[in-house]
């Protein structure tokens, strides 16, 4: 949102911690410093750094949620004036409705809007998003490619990956991972994919060349950011999978210390033997 853990999306396996409430990680601000798609200033602009989850589509739950005014022109480019209209309220609607888990709501509100208004990059990312928590791999990948390609940004580059790596197209995923790392994207972003790729090397069996990957952030902070203890999570994971458990302790009860409440690094620490 990781991009993610559990279930059938596969980064919500063992390499991708799942928060609590899935809205923790700061936004990424798009490629190379830019401002991103306009999707994602829609959630800049609703929702504190606190309450979202990193590279994900996430409308703050109040009642006077407004369309900024680039989106909004997005839409206007649809045949007349009550159209437009209509198609604003729609896409307010699957934002909210995405906000709180109703996906295939989300997708019945945004797909005319897509349908109506094929180049709102903003409306095609929504759908992208819907599309890959209901599951839909294919196309939800083929969706945000088409998102990269409107606006340059990178910022759904994880979420693509994941999709590939639900696939079993693990030499895809690797090639979205070297794009991602030399695009100067911001952290948070960076750190999704890193996750997604670690786990898709840890679904092909390399567990080491996982660990590897993520063992620069295992150095100890006083202070870890969100994306910092997702990686000592996702590390402490893969440490219990390869039986190194007082590796994987150490670092559960790092997150469990700085952050208990987002995410099960406590039951999991109890659960180790």
């Amino acid at each position: 949102m990781s991009p993610h853990t559990g279930g059938g999306r596969p980064t919500r396996r063992a390499s991708s911690p799942k928060p609590r409430d899935r809205r923790r990680a700061p936004v990424p601000k798009g490629n190379g410093g830019t401002s991103g798609t306009k999707a994602q200033r829609i959630q800049r602009e609703h929702v504190s750094d606190e309450t979202i989850e990193a590279g994900r589509y996430r409308a703050r739950r109040e009642r006077n949620f407004e369309l900024p005014r680039g989106v909004v022109e997005e839409l206007r480019d649809a045949p007349d004036g009550k159209t437009a209209v209509m198609l604003e309220r729609r896409l307010v609607n699957a934002a909210q409705a995405y906000e709180r888990d109703r996906y295939k709501e989300a997708l019945s509100a945004i797909k005319p809007v897509v349908d109506a208004v094929p180049d709102s990059a903003a409306a095609r990312e929504l759908y992208g998003l819907t599309l890959y928590r209901l599951d839909r791999w294919r196309h939800a990948a083929a969706e945000l490619r088409r998102v990269h390609e409107m606006t340059g940004s990178f910022d759904q580059h994880p979420v693509i990956a994941d999709c590939e790596r639900a696939m079993g197209r693990i030499d895809r995923v690797h090639e979205l991972w070297d794009e991602l790392r030399k695009a100067g994207v911001d952290k948070a972003v960076l750190v999704e994919g890193r996750l997604v790729m670690a786990g898709a090397l840890a679904d092909s069996g390399d567990l080491e060349g996982a660990i590897t990957l993520l063992q620069p952030a295992a150095k100890h902070r006083k202070h870890a950011d969100v994306p910092v203890l997702r990686e000592w999570y996702a590390l402490a994971d893969l440490y219990e999978i390869a039986g190194d458990l007082p590796r994987a302790r150490e670092l559960f009860a790092r997150v469990a210390t700085q952050a208990p409440d987002l995410l099960d690094a406590p039951e999991r620490l109890r659960a180790i033997r």
